[in-house]
């Protein structure tokens, strides 16, 4: 695949004509003139015309010998995104299948989202799903990311950075996932040279160096090998297989290794024409060259998910430095280097069928993994939990019976119950390893054989398990089990824990939830009705958290908007009365009304703050006592007769409060530090601290605090509320 050079059109359809019909031919050249047109007069920021990007597109597509349906798609990808031209128009034009794939790679540009990321996360989410229906979606838009990388430079750095880094996060996993070899490499390559180019110009650097005497010793041991098989009469081509320079880096980043410590950057690849050759030559290959320990691997007996097939080993070399050997068949060969597109390539202008249907059988496995998926209601939690499913590194673990299982790393004995059947998922009561009692949160590693233990007499799966499990599989399934369970009880654990969230904004839940504003947030949600939103976040599928912060979003602006106006308001009249009335000042920060030398003081039943709404008392003897309005003990009959005008000044920047408060949460270790510190952070003085936590796991904790006013007080409380398992914060009178 050229990696460089621009492809012409007329070498595009010379290729094509290698092995395509004439009327397949046709068909591509149709659709090249149909993209010619629509991007007329459009320019890339290269300064070139737009229709070379989309010609490029489709030649890598050409290069994959893929069919003329995809390709047309290559060259029609984004003249939707781009032009007035509509799929409907292009059904038309063409068939729904090709309209189908353009729209698979087309973005969701007309719609409006909070932010970049969840509009990046829709897309990839949109992608996916529509890569499930037809797996030629996701080539044509592997071959559209490569040929951006190829001209990256041209984009600010900033935008090199973001692209450099979705392409390592997102395009190069998947092009391995599906055993694309040729353009995981690329991007990899690519993308390391804008995300740490100080690192991938020294590995290109130290390449060049010791380029010559890899080369001759490369040329050494081929003859030899080929001396080996010619007198044991194997047919097989042997080539140097050049290391790639991303891999370089991972291994010296992840490895701590330095340069020349890399074991197979001295490489040799021998493709021979059966399985029975394959281990012919491995057993040459020993003979020959003394194998390193723990360097075998036989991934023709197990292949990898991606369907790749190879037999790796590491032997001391001639020189007696470490040789890598890799040995494969010639199909084993494309398939590596081809991946999913070797299934669908064309050969002697028809489709392999027989091939495809063995292929997308073995694609079950992806489309599992969004059936999983489908209980996610937001876009960016779905693609950072596919990235753990189908990116992350992968062990490979056996059943008893010797059948592999491939899990993400760090996955533990449930996530391998999950993997195997739903029901042995929800019945598990423990697990062996290798024949020995393991916890379930033991950390699978490469080879371990696992049996889990069952009980149908067991309660099912805990709470607990969603901890613990790391595959979205096993999460969702265990989810979907307390859903179909519990469904009444998690429709009231919801309704409740939404309600807490409600008051802790300072809301009452009966003015949020209304039936419009419930309708509004559950559509938002993809939810049919609001007992589904509640049994949710009674399942912990949705935090009640977002659920309150979206019901609530409307009543906080108002309000917000009221405040702003009333502190304008409130401005204004203070103004007016420093002007008008005859005040009296004291140490107390209280204004009394036309009185002076009159003793004021603040009530400790209540402990008014600034920004309180306070009312004076006249007590026998001990001057004025200052209450906060809503206080009980001035809000009797009686005591209504000795009320008197009071109010704050204006400045209180230096003077102090206080305000005892009480917090509620779950009664976890450490609970009540992060309280203290959370405080500590705000600058603000605790003077008391009692603390008790009841049978119930309840913990209560009573703090009192100095504050300047009731804005600093709302700002502390806030920050508690911030605090993980804290339910409930208030103030509280004495």
């Amino acid at each position: 695949m050229a990696k460089s050079d621009i492809i012409t059109i007329e070498q595009l359809i010379e290729k094509a004509r290698n092995y395509l019909t004439a009327d397949d031919v046709e068909f591509v050249s149709r659709a090249y003139k149909y993209a010619e047109n629509a991007h007329k007069d459009q320019y890339r920021k290269s300064g070139e015309a737009y229709i070379i990007h989309p010609i490029q597109v489709a030649g890598i597509l050409v290069d994959l010998k893929m069919d003329p349906v995809t390709i047309a798609g290559g060259f029609l990808h984004d003249v939707v995104e781009d032009t007035e031209i509509t799929l409907e128009m292009i059904e038309e034009e063409f068939n729904k299948e090709v309209a189908m794939l353009v729209d698979g790679v087309t973005k969701l540009g007309k719609i409006k989202y909070q932010s970049k990321e969840a509009q990046q996360a829709e897309n990839h989410r949109k992608m996916f799903v529509a890569m499930a229906k037809d797996i030629r979606v996701i080539l044509i838009k592997l071959a559209d990311r490569l040929h951006n990388m190829r001209t990256l430079k041209f984009l600010p750095p900033e935008k090199q950075r973001q692209k450099a880094n979705e392409t390592i996060e997102i395009f190069a996993p998947l092009a391995h996932r599906l055993g694309i070899s040729t353009i995981k490499w690329e991007l990899e390559d690519i993308s390391l040279r804008y995300l740490n180019p100080q690192q991938y110009y020294r590995i290109v650097q130290l390449m060049k160096q010791k380029r010559e005497q890899r080369e001759s010793y490369i040329e050494e041991v081929i003859k030899e090998v080929s001396n080996q098989l010619l007198d044991v009469n194997i047919d097989a081509d042997i080539s140097g297989r050049p290391k790639h320079l991303y891999s370089i880096y991972q291994k010296m980043y992840k490895q701590n290794k330095q340069f020349n410590e890399i074991y197979d950057l001295l490489a040799v690849r021998i493709l021979v024409n059966s399985i029975k050759d394959c281990y012919a030559v491995l057993g040459i290959i020993h003979t020959c060259w003394k194998p390193m320990p723990g360097r075998f691997k036989d991934y023709i007996a197990m292949p990898k998910q991606n369907l790749y097939q190879s037999l790796h080993t590491t032997v001391i070399g001639p020189k007696g430095d470490p040789l890598e050997v890799q040995i494969r068949t010639k199909e084993m060969h494309e398939i590596a280097e081809y991946g999913i597109a070797a299934h669908w390539a064309y050969k002697e202008g028809k489709q392999l069928n027989k091939d495809k249907k063995s292929f997308e059988e073995k694609l079950t496995w992806f489309r599992e993994i969004l059936d999983w998926q489908s209980e996610t209601h937001d876009a960016e939690e779905f693609v950072e939990s596919l990235k753990v499913d189908l990116f992350s590194d992968m062990v490979y673990v056996f059943t008893p019976k010797g059948d592999v299982i491939e899990l993400p790393s760090g996955s533990v004995p449930l996530d391998f119950a999950y993997r195997i059947h739903t029901e042995i998922g929800n019945q598990t009561i423990g697990a062996k390893i290798n024949g020995k009692m393991e916890p379930l949160d033991y950390e699978l590693k490469n080879g371990d054989i696992i049996e889990v233990m069952t009980s149908k007499h067991s309660y099912g799966p805990s709470q607990d398990w969603l901890k613990i499990t790391q595959t979205s599989q096993a999460k969702n399934k265990i989810r979907a089990f307390f859903k179909k369970q519990r469904r009444d009880e998690n429709i009231a654990k919801g309704k409740d824990l939404v309600d807490k969230e409600i008051r802790a904004l300072g809301i009452e839940p009966k003015e949020a939830l209304t039936e419009e504003n419930l309708k509004r947030v559950y559509e938002r949600f993809n939810f049919i009705n609001d007992d589904d939103l509640y049994a949710a976040v009674g399942y912990q599928g949705i935090t009640a958290a977002l659920v309150a912060t979206r019901l609530t979003d409307k009543i906080r602006q108002t309000r917000q908007k009221e405040q702003d106006l009333a502190q304008t308001l409130e401005g204004a009249r203070n103004e007016y009365k420093e002007k008008e009335k005859k005040k009296y000042k004291k140490d107390s920060g209280v204004i009394v009304e036309g009185v002076e030398n009159l003793l004021v003081r603040l009530s400790k039943c209540c402990n008014p703050v600034p920004g309180d709404e306070i009312i004076g008392y006249i007590t026998k003897g001990r001057g004025v006592s200052v209450h906060r309005s809503d206080c009980p003990n001035v809000l009797t009959e009686e005591a209504k007769e000795r009320h008197l005008h009071v109010e704050w000044e204006v400045d209180q920047t230096q003077k102090q409060y206080h305000v005892d408060l009480e917090i509620s949460g779950y009664d976890r270790r450490g609970l009540l530090n992060e309280v203290l510190q959370a405080v500590n952070e705000m600058k603000t003085n605790i003077t008391h601290v009692n603390g008790r936590s009841d049978r119930n796991k309840m913990a209560i904790i009573q703090i009192t605090i100095l504050i300047h006013n009731t804005d600093h007080l709302r700002k502390i409380v806030e920050r508690i509320k911030q605090i993980k398992d804290v339910y409930t914060v208030t103030r509280t009178l004495q």
